[in-house]
């Protein structure tokens, strides 16, 4: 699979870990948290810093010295991307109501592209340059225009046509189960790729704890970014077959399986119990002297010339 890379990694912990155990934790925690998915100690520590200034995480007091909690809009976006990795809050019918906004064309090009991805994550589509369409309605939209400054207008709207084709023409849905299948055979291969032996009672022991950890954030850490490109759409909306299902199964059976031992491993390094890794220093081999030069050849003597005869 990918590299993780820290930011990612850090609201996956916070998500998934730290969210209902206070929600804050120290640094040197969260550094070692990160480093059974080989994120550096910088990088954590960059990570931390810009998740600060873009309003995500702020300073809180921990048992242990200064750390780190979540903000009020993080809870909130944490919270529905959980809901949503788990399918807690996912209908198993529809109405057939879509969700419509027309927003206004920012002038500032960065702004568009945040409106734009975080709509995205949220479940919509674009329809048009100004219209975008999702199967639901989520408070986050409100949050996320009035974060950015961009007005909208809302509606509720029914479609009176084919509803699969209106899907396929706002989503890539071949794309999308391509990478569900995709997804499927890598993350069969990192579990295939688990310590012989790990079975249930070994996940229970504690022997086995950081790689469950890490093994277990993962596959969470790939399976996320399907909220960016997978609505969430009703089964009534998908194809026969839907590749998604599969691997949704696939991702709960593990996620379940490898819970309690992640856990362990996050308790154990919030109490201060998990020695820190040693980092290799790595010393350069000693130089290797030069192959000594030959010497030149010494030219051979010239030959005398014959000695010239007496005649005859």
């Amino acid at each position: 699979m990918a590299t993780v890379h820290a930011r990612s990694a850090l609201f996956d912990v916070y998500g998934d870990h730290l969210r209902h155990r206070g929600d804050s934790a120290p640094v040197a925690a969260l550094v070692r948290l990160l480093a059974p998915l080989d994120i550096a100690a910088p990088a954590v520590r960059t990570a931390v810093s810009r998740m600060v200034r873009q309003g995500w995480l702020r300073p809180a007091p921990t048992s242990t010295g200064p750390g780190y909690a979540l903000t009020p809009r993080a809870v909130r976006r944490v919270d529905d991307a959980l809901a949503r990795v788990y399918r807690t809050t996912r209908a198993t019918s529809w109405d057939g109501t879509w969700h419509l906004l027309v927003l206004p064309r920012p002038t500032a090009r960065p702004t568009r592209e945040r409106v734009h991805a975080g709509l995205g994550f949220l479940g919509f589509a674009p329809l048009a340059d100004s219209t975008w369409i999702g199967p639901r309605a989520t408070d986050e939209v409100d949050v996320l225009l009035a974060t950015e400054g961009v007005p909208a207008k809302r509606f509720t709207a029914t479609h009176d046509g084919d509803c699969l084709g209106l899907v396929r023409n706002a989503w890539d849905l071949d794309g999308l189960g391509l990478a569900y299948r995709r997804w499927l055979s890598e993350a069969t291969e990192l579990v295939d790729g688990l310590v012989d032996g790990l079975d249930d009672e070994t996940c229970r022991d504690g022997r086995y704890d950081e790689q469950a950890f890490a093994v277990r954030s993962r596959l969470l850490h790939e399976w996320r970014k399907f909220l960016f490109t997978d609505p969430g759409l009703p089964s009534a909306l998908l194809p026969p077959g839907w590749p998604g299902t599969r691997a949704a199964a696939f991702f709960d059976e593990w996620a379940t399986r490898l819970a309690p031992a992640a856990a362990r491993f996050v308790d154990s390094v919030l109490a201060g119990s998990v020695p820190r890794r040693r980092t290799r220093t790595l010393v350069p081999p000693a130089p290797v002297p030069p192959a000594p030069v030959p010497p030149a050849p010494v030219p051979p003597a010239p030959v005398p010339p014959a000695p010239e005869g007496n005649g005859a």
